[in-house]
């Protein structure tokens, strides 16, 4: 595994794990009955970005190292996926 390859990787988990996490535990301000003029009603009241964004890393970086391992060490293959064509190798 190339580190353009890990990196890229584990940049597109990050984001994926984000967009997870971000609707958890959200209150709009419609919820708590104060709404700032001038913004939508399902904004979010206090959407408590920096323990989502240090959940995100340490959640991203847990299914990252599972990725990494199942990759270098070879546990899962192509072959090993039933749905995927057989082609035969040309001689």
């Amino acid at each position: 595994m190339t580190l353009a390859f890990a990196l890229s990787m584990y940049l597109v988990i990050w984001w994926v794990v984000l967009f997870a996490i971000l609707p958890i535990g959200v209150h709009t301000q419609s919820d708590d009955g104060n709404i700032v003029p001038g913004t939508a009603e399902s904004a979010p009241h206090n959407p408590h970005l920096v323990p989502k964004l240090l959940g995100t890393t340490v959640v991203a970086s847990i299914v990252f190292a599972a990725l990494y391992v199942v990759i270098v060490h070879q546990l899962i293959t192509l072959d090993d996926i039933p749905f995927l064509p057989r082609f035969d190798s040309v001689q």
